[in-house]
């Protein structure tokens, strides 16, 4: 089991660091004026949305838009507490893993659906988004067992020792 849980730990972080690093400065790109980021963050940009054919990215509808917004607002704090957390081993890390799960679960819901019953995303731009539909599903079983496993143990003492603990 300790192994299962430093492989989810590993995901988390790894997920958590790509969208603490990539919010601010690509994903901000999208809603923000581009003046604002230098010329080479703007370049990879441009190539990121060449490469993988990202119609959203490149012409946002306002869904799309105002999912970004939430992803500078809500979930970027998130995943740099969620890396704090993890790295610090802090209980509360299983919590902001469940947020961050849960809300790149729902993300993904609107995007993929969009994509996938609009017939224009590319068969590369879904893949895509496949590592990050599987860092999300770790996400919130991390958060879900990490949160069960201090109730398991405290459900399993007797009476009598609850009483001798107090």
């Amino acid at each position: 089991m300790g192994a299962m849980s430093a492989t989810a730990d590993g995901a988390v972080v790894v997920f958590s660091l790509i969208m603490a690093i990539a919010a601010p400065l690509f994903d901000s790109q999208i809603v923000l004026p581009r003046c604002l980021y230098p010329a080479p963050l703007v370049d990879i940009h441009r190539w990121f949305i060449v490469e993988f054919d990202h119609y959203l990215v490149a012409d946002p509808p306002p869904f799309f838009i105002g999912l970004v917004w939430l992803d500078l607002a809500f979930l970027w704090p998130v995943c740099v507490a969620n890396l704090y957390g993890i790295l610090t081993r802090r209980r509360w890390a299983a919590t902001t893993s469940l947020m961050a799960g849960v809300y790149m679960i729902t993300y993904l819901a609107a995007i993929l659906s969009e994509m996938l019953g609009s017939g224009k995303a590319t068969p590369r731009l879904l893949q895509l988004y496949v590592p990050f539909v599987v860092f999300a599903i770790t996400a919130v079983l991390r958060g879900l067992c990490s949160c069960s496993a201090p109730l398991t143990s405290a459900m399993s003492l007797s009476p009598s020792a609850e009483k001798k603990m107090i």
